[in-house]
């Protein structure tokens, strides 16, 4: 992760970035659609599409909910809730710019249908976000969210599956480590962020029983990883470097490898219900 993958979302260059990324490679709208289906969306009144960025969730979302639906997108990064307004124009659609946390402050309470999360739940405070959530659910709603199976840790299908050759991210480490002296930073912590058992333990205190879990494993290509890697908050390596040599190391290992060539991201996915009644 590099230093900004926080914070660096609401710059100009990552919201255009990643929103490119999102018209060009099927990663985000694939992901997006799954949930939405997983969501149960054909009655819903208000459905909340959280940590939404520029609003390729909420599109999926919209195709899915009735006429008379409507869909609030909530993100704390205005660079990127911008460009949403700009390309995805629906009256249905409502934008709020505020965190994850605060968002039982923007809905009534008991009056959301579903909420969403597409990628979304690792860079939020995990707990105060699950209260959040049943607070404004209806008794029967769906939390419905993924997360990356580094942050879950998943096993890695690519080495399982015997995948030949370096991935794209260790030959840019490779570079660095060659070029810069680049060491990885030390860890914090141990093992991985958001485990299933973790999630569940925050969703049950927060009063959200977790109905239903599944690991989905997406084909991509070199090449939509590379262009994954461009943007600014997920470039490698993490450290002191700019973003142009970043992008030089990642041409550099880029052309040592088979644009075309599989890989494949997993993802934890899981539905959760809020309780008729608090714990």
């Amino acid at each position: 992760m590099t230093p900004d993958a926080l914070t660096g979302w609401d710059e100009e260059t990552t919201a255009e970035a990643y929103a490119a990324f999102a018209r060009a490679w099927p990663m985000y709208g694939d992901t997006s659609h799954d949930l939405a289906r997983r969501a149960g969306l054909v009655d819903g009144r208000l459905v909340v599409d959280l940590c939404g960025g520029t609003g390729v969730t909420a599109g999926a979302i919209l195709e899915r909910v009735p006429a008379h639906a409507r869909v609030l997108s909530l993100d704390n990064a205005a660079a990127m809730q911008r460009i949403g307004r700009r390309t995805l124009r629906d009256p249905r659609l409502s934008w709020v710019t505020a965190s994850a946390e605060t968002l039982a402050a923007h809905v009534p309470a008991r009056g959301v249908d579903a909420v969403v999360c597409n990628s979304g739940l690792w860079k939020t405070d995990v707990p105060a976000v699950a209260a959040a959530v049943r607070r404004v659910l209806r008794p029967g709603g769906r939390f419905v969210f993924n997360i990356g199976g580094g942050f879950a840790g998943l096993t890695d299908p690519n080495v399982s599956a015997g995948r030949a050759g370096p991935s794209l991210d260790a030959l840019i480490h490779q570079i660095a480590a060659r070029d810069h002296g680049y060491s990885p930073s030390p860890r914090t912590g141990s093992g991985p962020k958001l485990p299933l058992a973790t999630v569940t333990r925050h969703l049950s205190e927060a009063g959200l029983t977790v109905t239903g879990t599944v690991v989905k494993d997406q084909l991509t290509t070199v090449a939509e990883r590379k262009a994954w890697l461009s943007i600014p908050v997920f470039a490698r390596p993490d450290g002191d470097f700019t973003h142009a040599q970043r992008m030089r190391m990642l041409e550099e290992a880029s052309a040592r490898t088979d644009p075309d060539a599989t890989t494949v991201t997993r993802w934890l996915v899981v539905t959760a219900q809020r309780r008729a009644k608090a714990r």
